[in-house]
């Protein structure tokens, strides 16, 4: 690659320090330099499409692979994705999502893993392998560094202690960075202490690059590179394209003023041709194919395994699960995701998928035949209403909206563009067929189902109008308040009814301007237009659907309650106001007065954050279900039913309240006003925090790693050997035996921890999470565990002396099935000899 570089000029460097465009980077046709194509992540391969593109596979969320605590699945998953990243034309994804959850409130957890660094860094690790190493597709592991909160998250400024960014926030990556070798970074947004990541040397060039040896390279998130200056601390790519901070003349100025040097561009460069050689796009993938919708067998057979494997079993009173199938002769599916496949989360990690099971068409499907199944969705959670969708028929005699694109502020002229949208809504952003339009007129021919006098809700992200048979109904006469939260769509709107006969037919039309400025801090959002029109039929929403779940739910032998958040409530772009249900306490009531009609009540919550459950106590039986992709439906039904037996264990501490948490006052929507937050638990993170709580008030609701089973284990004969010294290949091995004494085949994950001897004048967790290993067991089947690790485990980092420290004493080897205390199976220790200090 070297031979390749010395064939460029300047100004070819220079081009090839940021993308093309949203998608693609620059290609050097003179020198054979081919563009590579990326697509996001991490839970499947959407393309190059934000919304309505070419379907795809949608794989479990990662905080429900975590809570597999399978390395195995993980790879998989990992190999899987790679495949699917191939039919979009791409080979590289951005993904896997590895920042450590640090509040229960952060609307973007459900995309990361685990609030645990090594829990987090190993099933990374994995994925990394199985997306590298089988198909030639590249990861690019984000967002480094500390993107914990969505809330002002392209200018927060994070204060953290060093210590809490060695043992927490860069400890996920430093395992993926050392384990797995992944081909790129992402950078993030947010500035820590106070400089952005990239403008600065101590992450990209001292940490990443000198002490673990990274040699890939690193991307910046979406508008997230600060400077020219940049190319000296060690980012690669500005995306996305074209440039607005590498400019040539940007660049080029910093030259002159010394900013930087030529050597620092050919290093930059010189890791994009490294990639690109990676990947094999010097060879056998130059040109980018088509994307291509391929719905494969064997991948929905992994997403409904990996599914129902991270579903967590929280609480089985009186064994009510699984259902038995013989004496239900009627069951009542009720709540507002009953009927809604809860595959993913808003925003990135959102993709159209070949195909979405809802928990209703499983069970209709599964057990139509034999039991009497009734439905009422219970509550209303909309955030916005839904895009209207049904009876419209745009221009061309097609279903859904027209979209026409004009250079001029008023629409006299014929449009420069056109495109069909199948609903009510449409964007801009990312679209580069559109840039520069002025107005965008937006239409279609609405034959109402039903008449009613239906709710309207309409939005624009910048100055808009609506129209119904040309009269205007609705105006918003300023841009968007929030220009992501529009985009992910969780805005405000302006809501209307409007009295519409079925015999009739109506032209709606919406007309809107881009916004001149980002309200999201966010230069992309500049200049775009998008529209968003709901409706909601008036017999719908004015139906008193709780009554008719809690009759329905009387009338029952069994009622399952299918609670939890949507793609509007958990997103990309905001962080949740609390941990209430949406919305308005409805979900919550909801719970409540079923449970009163029918005490046989199965909830199950899908949300990738802990929630309050105020009806715990009446409640026999809750699942936790996660976003598990496209399957979600089979996936929850196989463990309802038993023909998958519950495995899964929180990867997450569940407190009962968001006031217990460590972090509370001192995140998100908390400091809305403030574009600082201090990360004043310092590394008290999740179980970290609520070791320190056992027997109060704030104790945890459910701790870390716990989860139920329909099948017992019994855990014997741990011992341990080897040593925690200065060798950094030495380790401590501990062996143990697992049985299952249960009557069904099942797997119990073994967690080891390390308690470390207290020490005068260094405050340290009560426990950390060093090892695990699941095991599947038929029953009566025994086996031996074997778990290692090494001296990190044992370690802390020193601030004055900048190096990991391991304290003389005891320290006590924990064998659990969870990090409740309660559960700690086996206690064995390990001396050290003398305190010793070792480098990153």
């Amino acid at each position: 690659m070297a031979d390749l570089l010395q064939k460029l000029t300047l100004e070819e460097k220079i081009r090839l320090l940021s993308a093309e465009n949203i998608w693609e980077t620059l290609a050097i046709e003179r020198v054979g330099i081919p563009s590579l194509k990326v697509t996001d992540g991490p839970n499947g391969a959407r393309g190059g499409s934000f919304f309505d593109g070419t379907t795809a596979a949608c794989f479990p969320a990662c905080v429900s692979l975590a809570a597999t605590f399978n390395r195995s699945l993980s790879y998989q998953v990992g190999k899987a994705i790679g495949e699917e990243a191939i039919t979009k034309g791409a080979y590289l994804l951005l993904g896997p999502t590895v920042c450590c959850h640090r509040s229960p409130l952060g609307g973007r957890n459900f995309e990361a893993f685990s609030e645990d660094p090594y829990l987090s860094g190993a099933l990374a690790s994995e994925y990394v392998k199985g997306l590298q190493r089988e198909n030639r597709v590249a990861a690019a592991v984000k967002h480094f560094l500390a993107n914990e909160q969505d809330t002002r998250r392209f200018s927060v400024n994070e204060k953290i202690s060093d210590r809490a960014l060695r043992e927490i926030y860069l400890k996920p990556f430093e395992i993926v960075a050392k384990e797995a070798d992944p081909w790129s970074f992402m950078s993030s947004y947010p500035k820590i202490n106070g400089k952005h990541v990239d403008a600065q040397s101590k992450f990209l060039i001292d940490i990443l690059r000198n002490e673990w040896n990274y040699e890939g390279l690193v991307m910046s998130d979406w508008g997230a590179t600060s400077c020219a200056e940049s190319v000296r601390y060690g980012l690669d790519w500005e995306m996305p394209g074209p440039p607005r901070q590498r400019t040539l003349e940007n660049v080029q100025t910093a030259l002159k003023a010394g900013e930087i040097k030529e050597s620092d561009i050919d290093t930059r460069v010189l890791a994009t041709l490294n990639l690109l050689k990676k990947v094999g796009k010097f060879d056998d993938r130059r040109v980018t194919p088509e994307e291509k919708a391929i719905d494969r067998l064997d991948h929905r057979s992994l997403i409904r395994k990996a599914g129902s494997e991270g579903l967590v079993l929280l609480k089985n009173e009186g064994s009510i699960l699984p259902i038995d199938t013989k004496k239900t002769k009627k069951i009542a599916l009720l709540g507002p995701l009953a009927k809604y496949a809860a595959a993913h989360g808003g925003g990135s990690a959102s993709l159209n998928c070949h195909y979405k099971v809802t928990p209703y068409d499983a069970v209709a499907e599964r057990l139509g035949n034999d039991v009497e199944i009734t439905h009422s969705k219970g509550a209303h959670i909309f955030r916005v209403y839904p895009d209207v969708e049904a009876g419209c028929s745009n221009s061309r005699g097609n279903p859904g909206f027209l979209a026409e694109y004009f250079m001029d502020l008023e629409p006299s002229t014929s449009p420069f563009r056109s495109e069909e949208f199948p609903r009510g809504s449409f964007t801009t952003l990312m679209n580069t067929h559109v840039t520069g339009c002025k107005t965008v007129r937006f239409s279609t021919i609405y034959r109402p189902p039903v008449s009613g006098n239906h709710y309207i809700s309409f939005s624009g992200l910048g100055p808009s109008k609506l129209f119904i048979n040309d009269t205007l109904v609705a105006e918003q006469r300023e841009p968007i308040k929030d220009a992501m939260g529009f985009f992910l769509g969780v805005q405000d709107e302006v809501r209307i009814q409007y009295d519409f006969d079925s015999s009739k037919e109506y032209s709606i039309v919406a007309e809107t301007h881009p916004s001149p400025y980002s309200n999201a801090e966010l230069y992309l959002m500049e200049n775009q237009c998008s529209i968003h029109l709901g409706l909601i039929e008036q017999a719908e929403m004015e139906q008193d659907v709780l009554s008719e779940a809690v009759d329905l739910a009387g009338k029952a032998d069994i009622a399952i309650v299918f609670v939890g958040n949507t793609t509007q409530w958990e997103t990309e772009g905001q962080d949740l106001s609390s941990m209430t249900l949406p919305a308005d306490g409805s979900q919550d009531k909801l719970v409540a007065s079923v449970v009163a009609a029918n005490p046989n009540t199965i909830v199950v919550n899908t949300t990738g954050v802990p929630v309050e459950l105020p009806w715990l106590e009446s409640v026999p039986a809750l699942i936790q279900a996660w976003y598990a992709g496209q399957e979600t439906g089979n996936a929850i039904l196989d463990v309802l039913l038993g023909e998958v037996c519950p495995s899964g264990k929180l990867p997450i501490s569940w407190p009962k309240k968001y006031e217990h948490t460590g972090c509370y006052g001192n995140f998100g929507l908390d400091s809305f006003e403030s574009r600082s937050v201090e990360y004043v638990e310092g590394v008290f993170v999740g179980y970290r925090w609520f070791d320190k709580m056992w027997g109060g008030e704030k104790e945890v609701r459910f701790p870390f790693g716990y989860g139920l089973s329909y099948t017992q284990f019994e855990l014997s004969s741990a011992k341990l050997a080897g040593s925690i010294s200065e060798d950094a290949n030495a380790g401590v091995n501990v062996t143990l035996k697992l049985k299952n004494i249960g009557t069904v085949a099942g797997a119990e994950t073994v967690q080891v921890y390390v308690e470390p001897p207290v020490v005068r004048g260094t405050d340290r967790p009560v426990k950390t999470l060093v090892g695990f290993a699941k095991v599947e067991l038929q029953p009566g089947e025994e086996q031996e565990v074997d778990v290692e690790f090494k001296r990190d485990g044992a370690a802390f980092w020193d601030e004055k002396q900048s190096r990991w420290k391991i304290s003389k004493g005891i320290h006590a080897v924990l064998v659990a099935t969870s990090s409740d205390p309660k559960d700690v199976k086996a206690r064995l220790e390990i001396a050290v000899e003398g305190d010793f200090l070792f480098s990153p």
